[in-house]
């Protein structure tokens, strides 16, 4: 059955790194040292081998901001890219080091696999073999299984619920690993943390997915940018190559994804989709001059299931056939509304009336979705609140029956009713996230060093160390330079 969203159950940074003792922390402090990672010497292995230096990648959530449900029944829906983010710190090892280690410190994996125990025989196979320059847009279930086999022992000692989260995010590693890397390749630690909540509709595992996608097309200098003078069609190329190969990640976890995900995460900006024939993928166009308006995420915490939101839409329709086609028709022209909205000369972002008349068609869409049944009281709490506030325009976002609700903020609203509401949607248990719509798709930090704002010489270095003890969103956020309130030198970004 088709999914509104992908998910895969990895959860966002919260909180302190919780998966590092600070023995395992010594010991990469101390590997680095003995292998010539030293800012000085982070060019070269012992042997004089180059090698590349710590580099960062970075890839946003998104949400669907018209269409839901609709979309599976043909019509068209809008997602956009959110300034929650997902970053990945790529640290090279010596040349005699012979190990890759995954490390997601806020689920607590750690696993690291010697790179000559891997299965490249399998992944060289003349009938196997994929290049990073194929648009992918299958596994093969062979190199799948060839795959599994080493993540089994993946937190094996772990309940089965977390073994499962860990064990997927090892695969969807090791996969596109073994697809775009080599026998050959230096040993090297993948180090991710991310601000997006899981499980709610944000395309978190989409984000890590990309960031993968990216680092490794990096690494065997398969992308030739971001830069600045970078024609149009080479940058849309190379965001397709990683945005395939991200789909390829997408594929390993959740069977069959939209791929809407994995493709606001790499494009970012805004973009439609439609998929009226579930035997051929969606048709997805850029919507390129979206513009970057200011949202307020609430997540709700009620656990929901998907498929039992999209079945319960499947059967108001079988019952009530034509009620419920004209509401699912309805939907779909106010997803072609905001398009022109937003697409038009006149919008702007900052105009009170340009906003308000996007933020009708926010409120109508909400409407037409509870009135299939696929609201939440949670989520018409947050509507009630916020509607009282007077600071926006509410409704629900991805499947809908708890997960997220998203605000569309008015321009100049009032800072100390924002305050107020802060402080009720706290009282109520949810947790809120300020964030930007439709800002910048995947980026890269080359090396991760980032040029103002620090007091140390050429810029801050970005190290494993900092990387693994900045604490929660504000922490990652204020440490790599990038996010809501950080807009930090050095982040280049495919456009």
């Amino acid at each position: 059955m088709h999914r509104l969203d992908a998910r895969n159950g990895i959860p966002k940074a919260d909180g302190k790194p919780n998966g590092l003792t600070n023995g395992r922390l010594q010991n990469l402090k101390t590997s680095e040292t003995s292998n010539g990672l030293g800012r000085q010497a982070s060019l070269a292995s012992p042997t004089g081998t180059p090698l590349i230096p710590p580099f960062m990648v970075s890839s946003p959530g998104k949400v669907i901001v018209f269409g839901e449900h609709a979309v599976v029944h043909g019509k068209m829906a809008m997602a956009a890219s959110i300034s929650l983010r997902s970053y990945l710190l790529v640290t090279t090892l010596g040349k005699t080091e012979r190990t890759i280690s995954l490390l997601f410190p806020d689920i607590g994996l750690e696993h690291t696999w010697n790179i000559d125990d891997l299965p490249w025989q399998k992944f060289k196979h003349p009938d196997k073999k994929r290049y990073y320059y194929d648009l992918v847009s299958s596994l093969d279930e062979d190199l799948v299984k060839a795959t599994q086999q080493h993540t089994l022992d993946v937190s094996s000692n772990l309940p089965e619920e977390q073994r499962k989260v860990h064990q997927n995010a090892a695969l969807m590693f090791l996969y596109l690993f073994l697809s775009l890397g080599s026998q050959s390749n230096p040993g090297c630690l993948y180090t991710l943390r991310s601000t997006i909540p899981v499980g709610a509709g944000l395309g978190s595992s989409a984000s890590i997915g990309v960031c993968i996608s990216a680092a490794l097309l990096l690494q065997i200098r398969a992308l030739a940018g971001p830069h600045p003078d970078q024609p149009i069609d080479e940058s849309n190329l190379q965001i397709e190559r990683i945005n395939r190969w991200a789909f390829v990640g997408e594929l390993c976890i959740h069977g069959n994804p939209s791929g809407v995900d994995n493709t606001v995460a790499s494009g970012g900006r805004a973009v439609t989709f439609k998929r009226a024939d579930y035997t051929k993928p969606p048709i997805v166009k850029f919507i390129r001059n979206f513009p970057e308006l200011p949202l307020l995420v609430v997540d709700t915490r009620q656990p929901r299931s998907t498929a039992a939101e999209v079945a319960k839409v499947a059967t108001l329709k079988k019952t009530q056939p034509v009620i419920t086609g004209l509401i699912l028709e309805a939907i779909d022209k106010v997803t072609e509304s905001a398009i022109d909205v937003v697409s038009s000369d006149g919008f702007d972002a900052t105009d009170p009336v340009s906003m308000g008349t996007l933020g009708q068609l926010v409120n109508v869409n909400h409407g037409l979705l509870a009135s299939l049944g696929v609201s939440h009281p949670k989520l018409e709490k947050i509507r009630e609140l916020t509607d009282a506030a007077n600071i926006g325009y509410t409704k629900l976002t991805g499947a809908g029956g708890g997960g997220c609700a998203i605000t569309l903020i008015k321009p100049g609203c009032d800072q100390s009713r924002v305050k107020i509401l802060d402080e009720q949607l706290d009282a109520a248990g949810f947790k809120r996230y300020e964030t930007q719509l439709g800002g910048d798709g995947v980026g890269v930090l080359f090396p991760a060093i980032l040029k103002n704002d620090s007091e140390e010489e050429g810029g801050e270095e970005i190290d494993q160390e900092k990387f693994l003890n900045a604490e929660g969103r504000e922490g990652v956020e204020k440490l790599v330079g990038v996010g809501l309130h950080q807009k930090r030198e050095g982040w280049k970004f495919w456009r």
